[in-house]
């Protein structure tokens, strides 16, 4: 007969976090294994008061918070657990989880495993016990890097060079978070699709992130009309009417020029108005998709 060794733990395989530049604002980005236990917490965890919004993207869930401390009046199957502190540091982001039964087990050993986390403190849990832990994350920025032409109409395809680009970037100053394809208003001069990319990143060494990112682009790209954009922010809409003016007509590259004090621009060939223009539907996959006519 196998045998299991925590048969009643399931650890989160990464917890990372990023906040905005004063402190206040915190995105915590929890990888799950078992999506009925995640979505279980998160159906829950939007009753905390410091949870703004929750949303899942890929195999991560996302809790929009606000930074604070504050008591959770938990009630069996009505409010069995939640976010109880938000903390940030200079270096660190420190969330407490508190919960009752087996959401106990969740706000405790589940995530004080997880990796990524730097240290934690969490109390036996199980039964019918109220538990919790209190979990340190390093801080990380967001940054989220655009780019766009770096095919031939004979070979190549931006979003998987991206992709395994964006791959090649982890490691334990830098996680991957997304990446999404940004449907752009079909130019004469595209090569098919007229697509763009917007991949996603949290980490503590933005500027090597961005320059290896751009060493491998200008490594692997076939296109003499490459364009890289990096958004170092916590929150890219900005960006975004340029972006809807992209998706919905052919922008001049003038047009830019309104944006560039936010961007870190690598390179500029003609796909860097498509670059910029995918930042800020980073991880909003509808509106990314959307096929604009020209005047929708």
């Amino acid at each position: 007969m196998e045998n299991i060794s925590e048969p009643y733990t399931i650890s989160y395989p990464d917890i990372t976090a990023v906040a905005d530049k004063e402190g206040g604002t915190v995105e915590l980005i929890e990888t799950f294994d078992c999506a009925g236990g995640a979505l279980w917490a998160g159906h829950h965890y939007r009753r905390s008061p410091l949870v703004r919004e929750i949303r899942v993207v890929g195999r991560t869930q996302r809790f929009l918070l606000e930074t604070g401390c504050v008591n959770l009046e938990l009630v069996g199957s009505h409010f069995p657990a939640g976010i109880s502190a938000v903390e940030v540091t200079d270096d660190e982001i420190g969330i407490s989880y508190r919960g009752m039964g087996g959401g106990g087990v969740g706000a405790s050993v589940c995530r004080a495993t997880a990796h990524g986390v730097l240290r934690a403190d969490a109390d036996p849990s199980g039964g019918g016990r109220e538990a919790g832990s209190r979990i340190w994350l390093p801080r990380r920025e967001r940054v989220i890097i655009g780019v766009d032409d770096t095919d031939t109409p004979e070979e190549g395809a931006t979003w998987t060079l991206a992709h395994n680009i964006s791959r090649a970037m982890e490691d334990e100053a830098t996680r991957y978070l997304s990446h999404t394809i940004v449907q752009l208003f079909p130019v004469p001069y595209r090569t098919k699709n007229c697509v763009g990319l917007a991949c996603e990143f949290a980490t503590s060494d933005a500027d090597g992130l961005i320059t290896r990112f751009a060493a491998l682009l200008e490594k692997y790209t076939l296109s003499e009309d490459t364009g890289m954009a990096a958004f170092r922010d916590f929150d890219p809409a900005p960006l975004r009417p340029f972006g809807w003016s992209v998706k919905r007509g052919e922008v001049a590259r003038d047009d830019l020029e309104a944006i560039r004090p936010l961007l870190d621009i690598r390179m500029e060939g003609r796909g860097i108005i498509g670059a910029a223009a995918a930042i800020p539907f980073a991880t909003r996959y509808e509106e990314a998709l959307l096929l604009c006519s020209g005047d929708g």
